[in-house]
């Protein structure tokens, strides 16, 4: 059952690479955002990998970080599944993993997000998040 939405955040693409162009492809990408975590503002980057599978759709798994205002940080790993939607757009749903030392950043450490994470033709990224309940 999803739970309260714990975070939303806006970014952009900063790079993009091909890891593999055999048996179909794996692309690499990194982005930056800025959004709430917690109610709080935030701002991180992070990288995400995907490949496509033999019935069109795409895997995806990445890793990231983000930072509060007052420096309290916290990491994050997921895995995916996603569609091309159109025009070079992609829409992926999928489940992150928060670890955190902060105490404010704390209650991320029993959650399991669910996630929406849309990628707009721009390549620019919408990332909403849900506790997993």
């Amino acid at each position: 059952m999803l739970g309260e939405q714990i975070g939303e955040s806006r970014g952009k693409r900063t790079g993009r690479r091909a890891l593999s162009a055999e048996s179909g492809f794996k692309v690499e990408v990194s982005f930056e955002e800025s959004g709430k975590m917690l109610g709080m503002d935030i701002m991180g980057f992070g990288t995400y990998t995907a490949a496509p599978r033999p019935d069109g759709t795409l895997y995806g798994e990445g890793q990231g970080i983000v930072t509060t205002k007052d420096g309290d940080m916290a990491t994050w790993k997921g895995a995916g599944v996603g569609k091309f939607v159109g025009a070079g757009a992609v829409s992926y749903r999928g489940a992150l993993y928060y670890s955190s030392a902060s105490p404010k950043l704390a209650r991320l450490n029993s959650v399991e997000g669910v996630v929406e994470f849309e990628v707009y033709a721009s390549g620019n990224p919408h990332t909403k998040s849900w506790e997993w309940k």
